[in-house]
């Protein structure tokens, strides 16, 4: 804590008249002026002690806030004149509020506050920027895979009608109609064989044992190939062949 008592003040030069007697009125007595600290404490200190300003938490090894009636050390030899110049020069005061020398703890430790938020928010931005980065690179890596992968899926349909046009003939489909189909020619076959012994040659002639022989062998395997063939379509139809359904 500074002294409340003002410092002497410095001599003044030969030829130098009171201000204050030039400018007291010849009918009254001039007013005393404010002492030099107290007015500068007042108002200077006002200034340099921004109203909001973080007051010191306890514990953290910085001296108390003094009030509004604190003045800096630098500023303690300084004449009334150089007050009012500091008051009325905005960029000046500006400078002795926020200088090192001059600042306030309470607002010196606000700065480094501020300081340590505008680090911790550039450094949070930074992190961001290399995610965007890194995102922006997973999310064209992926676009190509994507269309890189829809190519190939219509490669691999033009292939699989390919090979299901090569495999049409050994479709379940075509293989059951291919089978119903044959029940019914080898029907049409037994059938013609019965006709064609019936009818004989036409010519009333009686047919010798080795014609009859032939028909009968000829007739007995297309029977046994109907057979065949129909007995094939009803498995298939009552569900009891494996892999076609």
């Amino acid at each position: 804590m500074y002294s409340n008592t003002p410092p002497a003040p410095p001599p003044k030069p030969p030829g130098t008249h009171d201000v204050s007697r030039m400018s007291t009125p010849a009918s009254g007595q001039a007013p005393q002026p404010p002492p030099l600290h107290d007015a500068a404490a007042t108002g200077l200190g006002q200034v340099i002690t921004q109203p909001g300003a973080v007051q010191n938490a306890p514990g953290q090894g910085l001296e108390e806030d003094p009030g509004d009636r604190w003045l800096p050390k630098f500023l303690e030899d300084k004449s009334k004149q150089d007050f009012a110049n500091m008051l009325s020069d905005t960029s000046l005061l500006s400078a002795l509020t926020h200088s090192p020398q001059t600042i306030h703890p309470s607002l010196k430790a606000s700065h480094d506050a501020l300081q340590a938020a505008l680090a911790e928010n550039m450094d949070r931005a930074s992190q961001l920027l290399d995610l965007e980065a890194r995102l922006a690179h997973q999310r064209s890596t992926t676009q190509a895979q994507l269309l890189s992968t829809h190519a190939l899926e219509r490669q691999w349909r033009a292939k699989q009608a390919e090979m299901d046009r090569a495999l049409a003939q050994f479709a379940p489909a075509s293989l059951y109609q291919r089978l119903a189909q044959g029940v019914v020619e080898q029907e049409a076959v037994c059938e013609a064989l019965e006709e064609s012994f019936l009818e004989g040659g036409g010519d009333g002639a009686l047919a010798t044992e080795r014609e009859v022989s032939d028909w009968a062998r000829r007739y007995r395997e297309a029977k046994k190939l109907y057979y065949l063939r129909r007995e094939r379509k009803e498995r298939w139809d009552e569900g009891r062949v494996g892999g076609w359904r």
